[in-house]
């Protein structure tokens, strides 16, 4: 059996110091947008309540689809990148960017340099990374993790992401790849690829280039954030429905207007054509002193 932790939308805080100057750009609405709301509702001891409980339940590999920090200030960056590596080494942690971590023009290339060893595939270990890097992939067990980007500096007020037909090509290839080799594909992308997921200022441009890959290639598991909701969605695979998984935020206290902190605990078994996969949903629970088991679900995935 191999265990994935899947965990979305960290956004470490609180937020740091940050000058006149930093601000004169789409920071200035992500400032105030932290200090009216975000910053009543996102704790850090809900974080770390929730990172504990994963460390305890000891899965092979921990998933985390973006938003790791808010501004995408450098010292954010910095303090994220100490946090990736207290939770965890880049054989058994995989990442993909969120749109906080390319909020303004430049970000995107300060987190590929930062979190490299968290966002490369198997096949680049040297050169940097760029936006040319993504869909990667990485081999784990039976699973093959292959991580798509949709991050980019959008305007202000928007919280958007592209998902292009240079990826789609890439990631089309993969997947083919990957399926040939008989493993189970899972695909972690920050921007849920599904209609009406999210309002129309923060969906992803390319949907339905997305979802024709899936449709064309196939794919056992989607997993997402950007919505901080716990969703199942569905879309059309090769052979079969996929499931696309969403999760709340790994750092929402238990008074926010979504829900608490939780993270998936995903379980698969089996070989190629007769896969397994039950998904277990711990959340925070109301008093915000622990993580407990909330739901479990068996994705059915045979045709």
């Amino acid at each position: 059996m191999f265990r994935l932790a899947h965990i979305s939308d960290v956004h470490l805080g609180p937020l740091p110091k940050v000058t006149l100057r930093q601000l004169a750009s789409k920071r200035i609405t992500g400032y105030v947008n932290w200090h009216r709301n975000r910053r009543k509702h996102h704790a850090t001891d809900a974080l770390t309540i929730l990172m504990e409980d994963i460390f305890a339940q000891a899965p092979d590999h921990l998933a985390i689809t973006g938003d790791l920090v808010n501004l995408s200030t450098d010292i954010e960056i910095e303090t994220a990148t100490a946090w990736l590596q207290a939770a965890g080494d880049p054989e058994t942690t995989s990442v993909v960017p969120g749109n906080h971590d390319a909020y303004v023009p430049g970000a995107f290339r300060k987190i590929c340099a930062a979190w490299a060893h968290y966002m490369a595939g198997d096949d680049v270990r040297e050169r940097p990374l760029t936006v040319k890097s993504f869909p990667y992939l990485r081999r784990r067990g039976p699973v093959a993790l292959i991580g798509v980007s949709t991050a980019n500096a959008s305007l202000p007020f928007m919280a958007t992401g592209i998902f292009d037909e240079t990826e789609a090509r890439r990631l089309q290839a993969l997947l083919k790849q990957a399926g040939e080799e008989g493993l189970f594909r899972i695909i972690l992308i920050h921007h849920p690829p599904v209609n009406n997921a999210a309002a129309w200022h923060k969906r992803m441009q390319g949907i339905g280039r997305f979802q024709k890959v899936v449709a064309e290639e196939g794919a056992e598991l989607v997993l997402h954030g950007h919505t901080h909701l716990d969703t199942l969605h569905r879309i059309m695979g090769k052979a079969k429905t996929v499931p696309v998984l969403g999760v709340p935020s790994a750092s929402e206290g238990p008074s926010g207007r979504r829900p608490a902190a939780g993270y998936n605990l995903i379980s698969i078994e089996g070989a190629n054509g007769d896969w397994r996969c039950n998904v277990a949903r711990h959340r925070l629970d109301r008093s915000g002193e622990e993580i407990v088991l909330s739901d479990a679900i068996d994705l059915h995935l045979k045709v």
